[in-house]
């Protein structure tokens, strides 16, 4: 394993160079422009944009709390999975809308599930190696600059958690009012954010533990920076009259104000700010 990866801050550079940054920004950008999927995925984002206007949508995020979900009350809502969720598959008739993964461990690892389904995906150009081009599928551009994309067609930010690309994706198609579930932020493994770790027999800290088992890799989360890109996501919804709420059953994000599932499927137009 990589000194970096133990702990990333080990490999970062002593320096801040402006030169440097830019440099590898654009080069990166000109890399992607230059491969033809980028402008198929481009298309598909485009095609996206806005088509969702004024309706609802649900972020499945993959904490325990995702087994308390009764799902029956997301009939009819538009819902975003995310990673591993077809995990979840063999124990419910549920199918999320969309899955969103962006993590190159998540997209190797659950590759076969990618590559069989016809659900629409957005998946990290990390994964271009491992994900089969079809027109259910939509390469996504991440970048380091700290921002919200409210059009991800170009690039987005992913905020250390899949989580902030989905609600930039759910901004971008047309959705201002959404909502979290399965959001526990809070992992029973511990050490530096963002070191690669190897996962053990079984996973307590996600839905399902076969999420990481098994001697799988996998990144340990950065709380404190995911809690950063949320506020950016809760003050640009509310900037443009929209509101992310938390309906995770219990759980330690306090970002977001906390609103029950069934609360918010049955929240109406007109007192949806309230």
């Amino acid at each position: 394993m990589k000194i970096e990866d133990q702990d990333p801050l080990i490999g970062s550079r002593p320096t801040i160079n402006p030169y440097r940054t830019a440099a590898g920004l654009v080069f990166d950008r000109l890399r992607w422009d230059l491969h033809p999927e980028s402008w198929r995925s481009r298309a598909r984002l485009k095609a996206l944009r806005d088509a969702y206007h004024g309706e609802k949508a649900v972020i499945l995020c993959n904490g325990p709390s995702l087994n308390k979900v009764n799902f029956d009350f997301l009939e009819g809502v538009f819902c975003f999975g995310l990673n591993k969720i077809n995990l979840l598959f063999d124990r419910s008739n549920f199918r999320p809308n969309a899955v969103v993964a962006v993590n190159r461990f998540v997209i190797e690892q659950n590759a076969a599930f990618f590559n069989s389904t016809d659900i629409p995906l957005f998946i990290s150009k990390v994964g271009l190696g491992h994900i089969r081009r079809r027109r259910n599928v939509a390469f996504l551009q991440s970048t380091n600059v700290p921002r919200f994309a409210r059009d991800v067609s170009i690039s987005c930010y992913e905020g250390h958690t899949v989580t902030y690309v989905a609600l930039q994706l759910a901004f971008h198609m047309g959705f201002r009012q959404v909502a979290l579930v399965g959001a526990d932020h809070t992992f029973a493994s511990k050490g530096p954010a963002n070191m690669t770790v190897t996962a053990g027999e079984a996973d307590e800290s996600h839905f399902d533990p076969r999420y990481f088992s098994g001697g799988v890799q996998w990144q340990l989360p950065d709380l404190f920076q995911s809690e950063v890109a949320y506020t950016m996501a809760r003050d640009t919804y509310a900037a443009f009259g929209g509101r992310i709420v938390n309906a995770t059953d219990g759980g330690k994000l306090e970002v977001f104000d906390r609103l029950p599932i069934r609360d918010f499927v049955h929240l109406s137009a007109s007192n949806k700010s309230d």
